[in-house]
């Protein structure tokens, strides 16, 4: 690799998908590469601070802060958005970049549009993926049964018409699913142990670099209180918050128990008055500086989204995974399949249950174990720094057949 490369980066508002690739994206402004990056003006701050510069564009997706239910409950209601966004934000996003095209494209797998303008500026583009990747089998397993129903109605026949008509007029020549979900060259943001059928994953294509996280030193810090036996924080991420019953049996299940502290996040869409009295040893946020707080707890109620999933093993935090919605679930069999977590649905997910299950994880020596051991296989897989290897040696390439 010769000289400082121009890379494009993409993304949407999307807490869950812009914060995986920060610290990729820090790694490569510190070796002089020039990074620019696509994201609605709502998180264009964030990757600022990470050194990129920020090519804002309008999305009519929902925002960081919008009411889960903004998303709809199936799933033509989850995918037809991203397709509306897609053909929307393109000609945005070739005004911003002509005359400026870059080397190489990054992407996160919810960027449609980056991979048509790789196509049309005859750039190399690699997915930087922040969850689960297929594997072989993964069509046959999963999407075809999934999409089974969906397919025989005039809604679904009519998405599929319209983005294969919008790949079609961009010059790319692939069906809409292969597109979607199959990239040429993906890095994946997640520790192998989170990947189901690690065996069968395509590793020509997909390379695990694990957790790429940082110090996090820019969100905040957080001090364990003293006489505090126990930690235990509550989690269900940046999206799919607004649970007070749930919360409330999180309070019931923990508040009482001597000698434990609860960190309890809401949100912003759960008044902390729904929550009723709440009692000592329980502090209630709507925001916490999550990786600071699990360096020192010794639980993990989470929604076993992809990011607080690593986060949890990269800390060795026994898990209680009460998953909200679309990989969460697969997530939080994984983790109870590798003997760190208990997998609660939300409506089983009472008082008592939520607290058999914690004192049964914090006390077993088993858990203890296979954590370190994930812990340990995790640090060995080389996260950021291999992430930055790995594009600078897709850019290395690219050069040697201009």
């Amino acid at each position: 690799m010769t000289g400082p490369a121009h890379l494009a980066m993409f993304s949407i508002a999307a807490h869950g998908h812009v914060n995986p690739s920060l610290e990729v994206i820090r790694e490569l402004v510190a070796r002089g590469h020039r990074v620019t990056y696509a994201v609605p003006p709502a998180l264009a701050g964030k990757v600022a601070a990470a050194g990129a510069e920020p090519r804002p564009w309008h999305s009519t997706l929902p925002g960081p802060d919008a009411d889960p239910e903004a998303w709809g409950s199936t799933l033509l209601d989850n995918v037809e958005p991203f397709l509306d966004d897609a053909i929307q934000a393109l000609p945005q996003l070739l005004a911003a970049y002509e005359g400026d095209e870059p080397d190489l494209v990054l992407h996160d797998i919810t960027s449609y549009p980056a991979r048509v303008l790789a196509h049309r500026w005859k750039v190399p583009a690699i997915s930087l993926s922040p969850n689960l990747v297929a594997w072989e089998g993964y069509e046959e397993e999963v999407a075809e049964p999934l999409w089974a129903e969906p397919r025989k109605t005039a809604r679904g026949q009519a998405y599929y018409r319209r983005f294969q008509s919008w790949l079609t007029e961009n010059g790319v020549d692939m069906h809409p699913d292969p597109f979607a979900g199959r990239p040429d060259r993906s890095l994946v943001l997640i520790p192998r142990a989170l990947q189901p059928h690690a065996d069968r994953v395509d590793e020509t294509v997909y390379t695990f670099v694990g957790a790429c996280q940082g110090d996090r030193g820019d969100e905040g810090g957080w001090r364990r209180p003293a006489g505090a036996d126990k930690v235990v924080l509550v989690s269900l991420g940046s999206a799919f918050t607004k649970r007070p019953a749930f919360y409330r049996a999180c309070v019931e299940a923990f508040g009482g128990l001597p000698g434990w502290h609860l960190v309890l996040q809401i949100g912003g869409h759960v008044d902390p008055a729904e929550l009723g009295e709440v009692p000592d040893g329980v502090e209630v946020r709507t925001w916490v500086p999550q990786l600071a707080i699990l360096r020192q707890a010794d639980l993990f109620v989470t929604h076993a989204g992809a990011g607080g999933s690593q986060e949890g093993l990269a800390t060795a935090t026994p898990m209680i995974a009460v998953p909200q919605a679309v990989d969460q679930f697969g997530n939080a069999d994984v983790l109870q399949a590798l003997g760190v977590a208990r997998h609660v649905p939300t409506e089983q997910a009472t008082p008592e249950v939520l607290r058999a299950a914690a004192l049964a994880l914090v006390a077993d020596p088993e858990v203890a174990a296979r954590l370190k051991e994930i812990q340990a296989r995790m640090a060995q897989e080389g996260g950021t720094r291999r992430a930055a290897d790995l594009i600078e040696a897709e850019l290395a390439a690219v050069r040697r057949t201009r």
